[in-house]
């Protein structure tokens, strides 16, 4: 029998720990062959002070991490594209040719043109990758995100020729979710704490209001509670993003808050919002 593969498709070295390692872990376990392309280096990351100097490069750093990280989560393949980290929309670093927002903006062909060619490589039947806002607005996340939606449809066109792989379907499309209501409870408490939801993160970059505005609805649950101490030993790999943070709250705790994955299916289409699966590979054809 065919084996089960997953290809999930994100920017950043820390992306596939944060927001999918349960997820991970759980299709690992039970078998499935996962695929991660990693789009850019994360070079344009902020550092903790103690942090600095202890690698060649910040790029040296997050990728030693996304390694650690692989290791825990047991990838089939890591595929380390190599882009620039544009950093926040509207930086300067956003402006460099060599990051992926400036090449999606210029030359989009080149990066779905890549993702084309790894769907056919690896032939996967689930792909994983951001939803339109790109989680949380950055460039990087919205350019990796379009590029695998590109692909996802060109992917299965004989005519469409990057390279002499031949065309493959892969056969169901996600974007990552959160549920509108765990971000509007997160949005009450901040602003019960005092803070401003519209500016969060060590650098205050991170509109809470804006992703629950660009929320998008979810299709598929899987739970993952069976999997969040090894969710939590993969996101600790990613230390100088903070990574291990959450750690605090007792394990019975988080399974309740988090022990289940929300997901969006854009492909099949479904005919309704609301859950109707809670297995990304239901209705897969091996």
């Amino acid at each position: 029998m065919e084996k089960k593969r997953m290809l999930i498709a994100f920017a950043h070295p820390d992306d596939e720990s944060f927001g999918l390692g349960g997820l991970i872990s759980k299709y690992v376990a039970a078998g499935v062959e996962v695929y991660y392309v990693c789009s850019t280096n994360g070079d344009v990351g902020t550092i903790p002070e103690a942090m600095q100097g202890k690698y060649g490069s910040i790029a040296e750093l997050r990728l030693s991490e996304l390694d650690c990280a692989s290791a825990k989560l047991g990838f089939t393949e890591v595929i380390k594209v190599g882009y620039k980290d544009s950093g926040m929309m509207g930086s300067e670093t956003s402006k460099d040719p060599s990051c992926s927002w400036y090449i999606w903006e210029n030359s989009p062909k080149v990066m779905i043109d890549m993702m084309v060619h790894e769907i056919r490589r690896i032939k996967p039947q689930v792909v994983i990758t951001f939803n339109k806002y790109g989680a949380y607005g950055h460039p990087d996340h919205i350019a990796i995100q379009r590029a695998t939606t590109e692909a996802f449809a060109l992917a299965s066109d004989a005519n469409y020729l990057p390279d002499d792989l031949p065309a493959y379907a892969p056969q169901k499309l996600y974007y990552t979710n959160i549920p509108k209501s765990t971000i509007q409870i997160g949005i009450f408490l901040m602003r019960l704490r005092g803070q401003n939801p519209r500016a969060v993160g060590t650098n205050k970059d991170i509109d809470i209001v804006a992703i629950l505005e660009n929320s998008e609805p979810s299709h598929t649950k899987v739970n993952i509670a069976k999997y969040l101490q090894a969710w939590q030993d993969a996101n600790a790999c990613h230390a100088s993003q903070g990574g291990g943070r959450n750690g605090f709250l007792p394990l019975w705790l988080r399974k309740m808050l988090s022990g289940k994955q929300a997901l969006t299916r854009i492909y099949p289409k479904p005919t309704k919002y609301k859950i109707d699966e809670h297995d990304l590979f239901q209705n897969v054809t091996l």
